[in-house]
């Protein structure tokens, strides 16, 4: 076999520097048959069976370096391939809820039989993976929301991020004085105590949809109507030649006839969510950092305690918190795909 002198520059670089190392055994195999290197001491230095160097050596005929870059695997195909299409089809609208039920299920589909790790396997070349199941309202409709989201919500949104006009997502979180359970990484399963009685903290809360600024009523009796007013009349305080929008969903004491008339002599629009769509309350994500933030698995021994727990998270939204909620706080609302819903 003869190899020139401008192969052999190829072979002495790509030995080293071809990303990959099958190909590079290949190219060294060939490095040392050009400086006349024996078989044998080439079988011992690369560590290669007799059959592999002499294919080595047929590949280089045909086709020279390039063909020794051919990196081919023998990959022998699932009999689950067959029935990809069909069983991708019967997945997708009945998703299993372990691998075992999935197991079960493909034997009876196709009379293969499988273990566990072949099939988490072949789940996984579906795009399969275990993920948490969402909730949406039963009552919820969709295309309503699409509806609000395209010809309400984002036309004021727009205006909000022109700087023309102040939006804000408006409701009420009412945390109890009771344990909030999360998950912990523990060596074994820990309690957490529970304080006596069912007092609650009240938080009406309006944020601002771009600058994500919290305005907040607090008090642990009630929130009502006249609860929903102050706010109002802060908002206009803070903001008074500016036109605001509150974004709010359809409790009761924010449909009134005393909120509606006190917000047109404010001159501040109300935007009614459709029913049962949380999803587009933005600041129902802020709620839900707060719990986790310093509620989830954390004991507060009185209610003072506990308030101050969470007037302290809200008010360092802006500083301490404001990476995670601007990343957290963005205007990407979750749509629902009715094709996408189970049970």
């Amino acid at each position: 076999m003869v190899i020139t002198e401008s192969e052999q520059a190829v072979l002495r670089v790509e030995r080293y520097l071809y990303p990959h190392p099958m190909v590079q055994r290949k190219m060294e195999t060939l490095w040392m048959k050009s400086q006349g290197v024996d078989d044998k001491t080439i079988l011992r230095l690369a560590s290669i069976s007799r059959a592999t160097l002499f294919r080595y050596y047929n590949d280089y005929r045909e086709g020279g370096a390039e063909k020794l870059k051919e990196v081919n695997f023998h990959q022998p195909k699932s009999k689950l391939e067959e029935y990809r299409s069909s069983l991708e089809e019967h997945f997708l609208k009945n998703p299993p809820a372990t691998v075992k039920q999935a197991r079960d299920e493909i034997e009876k589909l196709t009379g293969i039989k499988r273990s566990e790790t072949q099939v988490r396997r072949f789940l996984h070349k579906l795009g399969c993976r275990p993920r948490k199941v969402g909730m949406i309202p039963a009552k919820a409709d969709t295309e309503q929301q699409e509806e609000f989201l395209e010809q309400k919500l984002n036309p004021v949104l727009d205006e909000a991020k022109n700087g023309e006009r102040k939006v804000f997502f408006v409701d009420a979180a009412h945390f109890v004085l009771a344990p909030f359970l999360g998950f912990l990484w523990s060596i074994k399963r820990l309690f957490i105590k529970a304080p006596a009685g069912r007092k609650r903290f009240n938080v009406l809360g309006a944020l601002d949809a771009i600058t994500h600024e919290l305005v907040s009523i607090t008090n642990d009796t009630y929130i009502n109507a006249q609860s929903v007013c102050g706010l109002l009349w802060a908002l206009h305080g803070l903001h008074p030649n500016m036109p605001i929008t509150l974004v709010l969903d359809n409790a009761l004491y924010q449909k009134c006839k005393l909120v509606s008339e006190q917000a047109e002599r404010l001159g501040i629009d109300l935007l009614y969510l459709p029913p049962y769509s949380p999803n587009l309350n933005l600041i129902e994500r802020l709620w839900k950092f707060v719990k986790k933030n310093c509620l989830y698995s954390k004991y507060y021994p009185d209610f003072d305690t506990f308030k101050q727990a969470i007037s302290s998270c809200l008010l360092h939204t802006r500083d301490q918190h404001k990476k995670q909620l601007d990343t957290l706080l963005t205007l990407k609302f979750q749509r629902f795909d009715p094709e996408a819903m189970c049970g």
